[in-house]
């Protein structure tokens, strides 16, 4: 058996890195995100708010500003920032100013919650380029805003999709955007 001292663990763990994105329902994104190779682990939860331990009743109603938010902890060498904002961009309406789909409210806000001045201008400049090369037909009003505080849901709220497929919401909801982000990027699933 070999021993290594900590700093020799240390080198050999995977650099992890963190993107913190909301887009309407977070069990959507949860589900997809979960789904792209490299990504090692999506938390569902609540960010971009101002009351502090918010609960999904709280948030729902509206009372603490806070959008339902994924947190995609992933390895850099597998899977871009880059790419999981193309990603994002391809699986929710960014011009609906708190709206997707039926789901309306400031917690189904857009928004993109970066961590520092490389992931802030990483999205702005994504947010440049569908503009200028007019992607979609009306202005994105996605939020570009600092990180702040993260507060992970409820643990039913956790991989809701993988626990609950045959749920009316998952068949008629989720699954068709599991469907068309395949379709969409096929070389991003992890099989």
């Amino acid at each position: 058996m070999t021993n290594h001292t900590a700093s020799e663990v240390a080198v050999t763990q995977e650099p992890l890195e963190m993107a913190y994105l909301a887009g309407g329902c977070f069990w959507c994104l949860e589900a997809i995100f979960s789904s792209i190779g490299g990504v090692r682990q999506v938390i569902s939860g609540y960010c971009g708010g101002q009351s502090p331990n918010p609960d999904y009743q709280a948030v729902c109603g509206g009372e603490t500003g806070h959008a339902e938010t994924v947190r995609i902890e992933f390895d850099p060498r597998v899977v871009s920032y880059i790419t999981l904002l193309e990603v994002f961009f391809s699986i929710h309406d960014p011009t609906t100013l708190n709206r997707q789909g039926h789901d309306i409210g400031t917690q189904y806000r857009s928004a993109i919650f970066y961590q520092d001045d490389t992931q802030r201008d990483s999205a702005r400049a994504i947010v440049r380029k569908l503009t200028e090369t007019g992607h979609f037909p009306q202005p994105i009003v996605t939020e570009i805003a600092p990180v702040g505080t993260f507060y992970p849901a409820e643990n039913h709220h956790q991989r809701y999709y993988w626990q609950n497929r045959q749920a009316p919401y998952c068949q008629a909801v989720i699954a068709p955007k599991i469907a068309a982000f395949l379709r969409q990027h096929p070389a991003l699933f992890d099989d």
